[in-house]
């Protein structure tokens, strides 16, 4: 354990810090599978309207380092990709 007040209390910010990236995280994952659930039950719509979503979560967990950059352009546009297969099967 922490032995002065100053590593007390990096001790404490890192908790708080772990506890909202863990969230974050968690929030990217469920809306990532939303879209993939939405494909896979063959509703384009609402997999588009999820996609745009998940696109906006996912930028903004980069933005704040919870995510990597490339990471999270990869995620996108993996799961962009998938969107336009379901909407062009024959392409």
């Amino acid at each position: 354990m922490a032995q002065h007040r100053s590593a007390e209390k990096r001790a404490r910010q890192a908790l708080k810090r772990r506890a909202r990236n863990r969230a974050v995280r968690s929030h990217v994952r469920g809306s990532t599978r939303a879209v993939r659930a939405a494909l896979e039950g063959g509703d384009v719509a609402s997999a588009q309207t999820h996609l745009r979503e998940a696109e906006k979560i996912i930028r903004r967990a980069a933005s704040k380092g919870i995510v990597k950059k490339n990471t999270a352009s990869r995620t996108v546009a993996r799961l962009a990709r998938a969107l336009h297969k379901a909407q062009h099967p024959s392409a």
